[in-house]
């Protein structure tokens, strides 16, 4: 996998971006864990994930999907945990990028204020992106925005039509092994088409 740093005044550009959006507040009287975003954002990446926001423990450690959430996308992608964390390679950019806290039924859902204010210049300044994993209901509304018209099984079942550019997946929680143990498919079929895949863009990069 190349190591190659980016370079010129688009790198310059993107270093700006990512140092206003460190500094963001806009969300922060309504976080009740203050604003921390995680994200991770590099030009030369080949692989976006697209999920929802960062859960407790991915606040606390500032590093995206670092919980067992992340250690199933990994298993999913085939990849271990530094080409995961590759910034030349993945990227991470969620719909909220702070922590929302907790509900009654889980995470709260990511921030509105997050994707208006930065999504479209942040996935701008990304081009070398050829892969898109789609993580959760508010990324599938924003990359496809017919899909809220279906459920989850049947946008994921559909997965050919987006593919290879674009895979909608179930959120890899441990809260999802239920669905997973219903759609047995999905790692017959989706996950290894993935491996092949990301293995195909590692060789490539």
């Amino acid at each position: 996998m190349s190591k190659a740093k980016p370079g010129g005044d688009q790198e310059q550009a993107l270093v700006q971006l990512l140092k206003d959006v460190q500094a963001c507040t806009a969300c922060a009287a309504v976080l009740p864990h203050g604003p921390r975003p995680v994200l991770q954002v590099d030009e030369r990446a080949r692989i976006l994930i697209a999920g929802q926001a960062p859960g407790r423990k991915v606040h606390e450690s500032g590093v995206p999907f670092d919980d067992a959430s992340g250690k199933r996308l990994r298993e999913w992608m085939g990849l271990d945990r530094e080409s995961f964390y590759d910034p030349a390679f993945i990227a991470f950019l969620p719909m909220g990028f702070c922590y929302p806290g907790t509900g009654t039924s889980g995470d709260l859902p990511p921030r509105p204020e997050c994707a208006p204010l930065w999504r479209t210049r942040l996935m701008a300044s990304m081009p070398n992106i050829t892969l898109t994993l789609v993580i959760g209901q508010y990324a599938l509304a924003w990359h496809l925005p017919g899909s809220s018209a279906q459920n989850l099984t049947d946008t994921v079942r559909q997965w050919r039509t987006h593919w290879p550019a674009l895979l909608p997946i179930p959120h890899p929680s441990p809260r999802n092994n239920i669905w997973l143990k219903k759609n047995p498919w999905f790692e017959l079929d989706v996950v290894a088409a993935l491996q092949v895949r990301v293995r195909d863009l590692a060789q490539r990069a």
